[in-house]
């Protein structure tokens, strides 16, 4: 997220534009405010390779705040708004942050959460909304007022930075994913952003419409790169199927990126209203994060027409699978061709298995991949020789050279978009007093793709019922993120638990699956 160049030849362009409010950030402004935030952190004492956390929803100041540690050599953690106080501490503190910018919204879970991590010196709050009380001023920063205060230029050793993000392990913890920052100008692509600019046709001047959230990868990297060519940003607030089709119409949108409920959830809208809409400025658009059910896309592309790429990868940057809507129609199912780095599919013994067979999917790396502060997990990660690395995914790969995903070894949940990894919510549902034991697995749900189900297993003389099991995901609520709860309760006798204590969720998962059998 660094203008560069575009500061002066783009200047009265618009860098990025907010689509509910109309907000509209020039490059020469985009640039000014970057500089003034770079100024308060040096100020702070961050350094080179020193972190941060960003903890706010989509709002008019977030590519901001990122945009500051690219030009100032810093990691910016960008944490998932949804996060509770205890779960964002554990970043805050895992990372090593030493500032957090949050908005009014966050601010409650944010002060929270700082206030058990007294590393973090430096803590500025988006204060549109005027809600910072003496109270929190007495912590928090109001980020106008830090920021009005300092020069428009850069600071005078400008350094590039980059993002680290985290992302679940089997366990539940967050794990923060390190790439290599070198010594360089800010204006530097590091890998793989070239690689990606050309994959996904982007080009000078384009027009990206941004509808996720800003914390998550595909965001993350497709904003920054689109500032990084000189193009316009439109970030949604929050995704509204109808919304997007109008945004893409009345900005001549040309790039995008979603995941597939958002498809589901626009083909499902009355074709008065969908069909209402010119999307014909649209050039690439690019999905993943989740399996795209087959009819979907079919419908898709026919509406769209073969515009569209599917890539498969981790956030960890070990390799990366893509196809084209050619390819794709061609192969129904894959997730494409393996366009980055070696991959290899190897059974449980790590033997490499022939075409069509399934087993676990390896990457060779050129460097292992390093999880921040945690030595442990980053060993796990690897093939035992050190020189692979895995995520847990299994499937396979056609005479053809195409991938197919069919399993996931880590039970994660996709819903609509996002990983959900049960093991935390297994851990806080046994910990209530009437419940022996659990599984959390997820379901088919016709829009999220999954859902988040429970089994649970009650200790002797224990009613079951829809009391108890409101009151279990009431209790997940108030511990969890939203989004890790499951949505309903099933009470079962005893859960398929073997001798060595590995609980069998597949006996569970496969009755909800009518249209095969559920991921291991």
């Amino acid at each position: 997220m660094y203008p560069g160049k575009y500061a002066v030849e783009r200047a009265d362009q618009p860098c990025f534009i907010m689509a509910g409010t109309g907000e509209t950030v020039t490059y020469a402004e985009f640039e000014a405010r970057t500089n003034r935030l770079a100024h308060v952190l040096r100020e702070a004492g961050l350094g080179f390779r020193d972190h941060y956390t960003v903890f706010m929803e989509n709002n008019a100041r977030y590519l901001e705040a990122c945009g500051a540690g690219e030009r100032t050599g810093l990691y910016c953690t960008a944490a998932n708004s949804h996060l509770t106080a205890t779960e964002l501490a554990y970043i805050l503190e895992n990372s090593e942050s030493r500032a957090l910018i949050a908005s009014a919204a966050t601010l409650p879970v944010a002060a929270a959460a700082a206030a058990q991590v007294p590393a973090v010196e430096l803590l500025l709050v988006v204060d549109d909304a005027g809600v910072l009380t003496p109270a929190d001023r007495g912590r928090f920063r109001d980020f106008a007022d830090a920021t009005s205060v300092h020069p428009d230029t850069p600071v005078a050793d400008e350094r590039r930075g980059r993002v680290m993000l985290y992302s679940s392990g089997t366990t539940g913890r967050p794990k923060g994913i390190l790439y290599e920052l070198p010594d360089v100008p800010p204006d530097t692509l590091l890998d793989p952003q070239e690689f990606l600019a050309s994959l996904y046709g982007y080009r000078e001047g384009i027009t990206y419409l941004s509808p996720a959230p800003l914390y998550h990868s595909g965001p993350q990297g497709a904003v920054g790169l689109t500032i990084r060519m000189g193009g316009t940003v439109i970030i949604m607030e929050r995704f509204d199927a109808e919304e997007y089709l109008r945004l893409v119409d009345k900005y001549r949108v040309t790039h995008s990126q979603l995941v597939p409920t958002m498809f589901s959830r626009m083909l499902k809208l009355p074709d008065e209203v969908r069909l209402s809409y010119d999307v014909s400025s649209l050039e690439v658009v690019v999905h993943a994060a989740a399996p795209c059910p087959v009819p979907v896309k079919e419908q898709m592309i026919d509406w769209w027409g073969p515009i569209i790429l599917e890539y498969y990868g981790a956030t960890e940057a070990m390799g990366f699978v893509a196809c084209t809507s050619e390819e794709w129609l061609a192969h129904k199912g894959t997730v494409g061709r393996v366009v980055f780095g070696e991959l290899h599919v190897c059974d449980d013994d790590m033997n490499e298995v022939p075409a069509g067979i399934t087993g676990t999917l390896w990457f060779v790396m050129s460097k292992p991949v390093r999880y921040f502060n945690d030595p442990e997990r980053s060993k796990e990660a690897h093939s035992p020789d050190g020189r692979m690395c895995t995520v847990g995914d299994v499937g396979y790969v056609d005479e053809d050279g195409f991938v197919y995903l069919t399993d996931r070894k880590t039970f994660m949940i996709i819903s609509g978009g996002v990983n959900i990894y049960p093991q935390e919510t297994e851990n806080l549902l046994i910990t209530h007093p009437m419940v022996a034991d659990a599984a959390v697995f997820g379901i088919p749900h016709p829009d999220l793709g999954e859902e988040v189900k429970a089994a649970v297993e009650l200790l002797p003389g224990v009613e079951a019922g829809p009391e108890l099991a409101d009151e279990l995901i009431q209790f997940c609520r108030d511990n969890l993120s939203r989004h890790k709860c499951p949505r309903s309760i099933d009470f079962e006798d005893k859960l398929p638990r073997l001798a060595t204590g590995k609980l069998y969720k597949r006996q569970l998962r496969d009755k909800y699956w009518a249209d095969g059998p559920a991921r291991i």
